[in-house]
């Protein structure tokens, strides 16, 4: 099983790609997008997705692309003070944890997995029939080929995990809550600061990583499942809009610059649970097969580390790709479930739902550094991060010396 078809060129498809063309294997990736996408907000890499970045030999360029966000400031309807936070604790983060732009990390992955993987940009799989020789792949554009595996790093909505496995409402589960980011003018002129507004269910936010003239808006809000075009962009725009109608700050302005913004996004906060992540010579890694969602703070070391895990077990399995994916799915299952418990309770304290909450929030932020148990409010915050983000071993993978 040498040549293999990754659908998705982000954050698990690439580092599958690297770790892939490693252990010996033909590697060709089609991605969607006309260009590698190199927008995207901040994410975060911890524990376990630090020691993959390593053995990439990346972590020292990753360090140097860190935001280096220095503070978290939470403000009421007119802009004035509620409350302040260190970013990192506001973020989850200690020890060796960094946090990175998606496109910068996106960016060092792709030059690091070399020329010898081939990229179909502007493409994307539209049927997959499995014969004898492999998997006949059927694509949007490029006529058909066939490939001995194919593995879906598509993401939350997975076209690969549609074709192989079966609608998409078996799989994903929404959590109540819906997130909106894209990229505004910094007219705040914040730099590696981060503006926080929390109403009751329902909260606004701007940040800059570097004082730059743009920066990010960031929307969340609490509510049921909400039928949407995800290629409605304009539709998805009105929805954010009458969400957020009649909050006070920034909000207005914010909203307006959402017409002229080049990378909208808007999707519910969701996970994806199932029990099998691969069927015949078909697999899935990342959001497409454990989406843990934005609010478990861990769907990138998901990636890393699930991109890591099933390139080696398919070196190990020496050609049998059913043993392969069966050994990935034993190591990965843990960490995955681990880390999607992480999403319920840290979406309790980004999205409060009412004001009493708030103002309760708003009042221990204050008084936190005057605590004196300081140290056990922080290990309440950081401890189940720090456990999850660790709840796997991260080992060496050899293939055999036939091979």
């Amino acid at each position: 099983m040498r040549n293999i078809l990754i659908s998705g060129g982000s954050v698990a498809g690439l580092t599958l790609a690297f770790w892939l063309r490693r252990h010996g294997f033909a590697v060709t990736v089609v991605e969607r997008s006309p260009a590698l996408r190199d927008g995207g907000y901040k994410i975060d890499i911890r524990g376990a997705a630090l020691d993959v970045v390593a053995r990439m030999g990346l972590l020292d360029e990753v360090r140097r692309h860190g935001t280096d966000m220095r503070i978290a400031r939470f403000v009421d309807a007119r802009g004035r003070q509620l409350g302040t936070m260190d970013a990192r604790l506001f973020g989850g983060r200690e020890g060796d944890d960094v946090e990175i732009m998606r496109g910068d990390l996106a960016g060092l992955l792709y030059a690091a997995a070399g020329d010898d993987v081939e990229y179909v940009f502007d493409d994307s799989v539209t049927a997959l029939h499995e014969t004898p020789e492999g998997v006949r792949v059927t694509f949007a554009s490029g006529p058909p080929r066939t490939f001995d595996l194919v593995v879906g790093a598509d993401g939350l909505h997975s076209n690969v995990r549609a074709l192989a496995f079966g609608e998409e409402s078996r799989f994903v589960h929404d959590l109540g809550h819906h997130i909106s980011i894209f990229t505004v003018p910094n007219h705040l002129h914040l730099d590696r600061t981060e503006m926080m507004h929390p109403a009751p269910g329902r909260s606004a936010g701007m940040y800059s990583t570097g004082g730059g003239d743009d920066a990010k808006a960031m929307f969340l809000f609490s509510s049921p499942p909400l039928a949407h075009d995800r290629r409605d962009v304009a539709g998805q725009k009105k929805l954010l809009a009458d969400a957020f109608s009649g909050q006070g700050w920034e909000v207005p302005r914010l909203l307006d610059a959402m017409e002229d913004t080049p990378d909208f996004y808007l999707d519910s906060i969701s996970q994806v649970r199932m029990d099998r992540w691969s069927s015949g010579r078909v697999a899935l890694v990342g959001d497409a097969a454990y989406a843990a969602s934005p609010a478990s703070g861990q769907g990138t070391s998901l990636a890393l580390v699930g991109a890591y895990v099933l390139a080696g077990c398919l070196a190990e399995a020496a050609g049998d790709h059913a043993a392969g994916f069966a050994a990935y799915e034993r190591e990965m299952r843990h960490f995955a479930e681990e880390n999607q418990k992480l999403a319920a309770n840290n979406l309790k304290g980004m999205v409060l739902k009412s004001a009493t909450r708030i103002r309760f929030q708003m009042l221990m932020l204050r008084l936190m550094p005057h605590l004196p148990g300081r140290n056990r409010v922080i290990e309440r915050i950081t401890g189940p991060i720090r456990r999850a983000a660790t709840a796997i071993t991260i080992r060496d993978y050899r293939a055999p010396a036939s091979r």
